[in-house]
């Protein structure tokens, strides 16, 4: 009995010796995580997206960001790389390149052609079936986990989420909860890229005002939505226009008119918010093999979470669901027509949720939506 308990204190001190002394890159700071929101009042739980149609199943994994036509048309990225384009019925897609990264966010540019933020390759674009390479490196630092993209005219805005932690180790920045993040502008008419803000914690989504006065990007780890303005009295300053969401923002849409749309990647944990300040245990868990990071980080219970704000920052949309079956994380929501369609990191497919159940007031979808097929045919070899 003496052995077998020597042999568990030394088992013991083996691991605690791992945990505190095994190198990582990861430096976390201490910091006060604001008490999370409960999801009740204007955040109360609710299963406004059971009611989400799923598209394009089974045809490719993760398309994390959404992107939509003047067509009707619909742009995704897969995690294999691929980038496509589903018919505004749903009955067809075509494969438009492979960057050979991680396509994230998409938009277009003046003449149409696709703009990808990709993780691994930096700011693209598509054209003829190619890519080309806008932004590697902007203001001598390189791009490092390039995510959203929201372009205007010549304007291509775009978040570098972590300078310091390329993906998929955007854990690792979550758990340093340092300032990595930087927001990006290519303009196509000069061919330069320069830097509009840095400091960011772990810049995310990206969506420009009216106007084109000020862009909006989620700090995902700070659990807000920053304003930086781009023209007037207050250009080149930042200020908050939502604080202390309810969970992780990721990317963000502007429907043209009036109203911001949040894709809350999942709600807010209240075991990462306890360790806020007490960054040697987050260091300890930045020593443990990414596979139990993630099992720590993830609720098994999944939830589906999506905001809307109007342009003062006024909540007008809460759009939830939770279950086996939720589309789960959401992390793009584009408002097109009578839709809503939702993006997700790990999904086998995106989603529609009819926008008349987000916004009462809106037009329904046309009668006959419901036959919309699930899986589409592949319209080039």
């Amino acid at each position: 009995m003496k052995k077998l308990l020597a042999a568990f204190a030394l088992g013991c001190l083996a691991v605690l010796a791992y945990l505190l002394l095994k190198p990582t890159p990861v430096d976390p700071v201490a910091w006060q995580a604001p008490q999370a929101p409960k999801l009740e009042g204007i955040y109360a739980r609710n299963e406004v997206l059971k009611n989400i149609q799923r598209l394009a199943a089974g045809i490719g994994r993760g398309p994390e960001g959404i992107a939509i036509d003047a067509e009707g048309r619909i742009l995704t990225g897969f995690d294999d790389g691929r980038v496509i384009r589903l018919s505004a019925d749903g009955s067809r897609y075509e494969e438009l390149a492979n960057t050979g990264g991680r396509p994230l966010g998409l938009s277009f540019a003046a003449d149409g052609a696709p703009i990808v933020a990709d993780a691994k390759k930096g700011l693209l674009r598509i054209e003829g079936g190619k890519t080309t390479a806008l932004s590697t490196e902007v203001a001598g630092v390189a791009v490092g986990f390039a995510d959203d993209v929201d372009a205007s005219g010549t304007l291509a805005v775009f978040s570098d989420a972590s300078t310091k932690f390329p993906d998929p180790y955007y854990l690792r920045d979550l758990l340093e909860h340092r300032p990595n993040g930087r927001l990006l502008a290519h303009d196509s008419a000069t061919g330069i890229a320069t830097e509009l803000a840095r400091d960011l914690y772990f810049a995310n989504g990206v969506a420009i005002g009216p106007n084109g006065d000020y862009v909006l990007v989620s700090e995902t780890s700070a659990y807000r939505i920053t304003r930086i303005w781009l023209k007037g009295e207050k250009a080149g300053s930042r200020e908050v226009f939502v604080d202390n969401l309810p969970g992780f923002p990721d990317n963000l849409s502007f429907n043209g008119r009036d109203r911001i749309w949040v894709a809350l990647a999942g709600p807010r944990d209240e075991g990462l918010d306890a360790l806020s300040d007490w960054p040697l245990l987050r260091k300890m868990i930045a020593r443990l093999p990414g596979r139990i990071q993630n099992r720590l980080a993830f609720s098994p219970v999944k939830q589906s979470f999506v905001l809307g704000f109007d342009l003062d920052g006024r909540l007008v949309a809460n759009l939830q669901d939770m279950g086996v079956n939720a589309f789960s994380p959401i992390t793009s929501v584009e408002e097109h027509g009578p839709w809503l369609y939702l993006g997700s990191l790990t999904e086998p497919s995106f989603a529609r949720l009819p926008l008349n159940l987000a916004i009462p007031d809106a037009a329904a979808p046309p009668e006959g939506w419901q036959q919309t097929p699930t899986t589409p045919t592949r319209a080039n070899p």
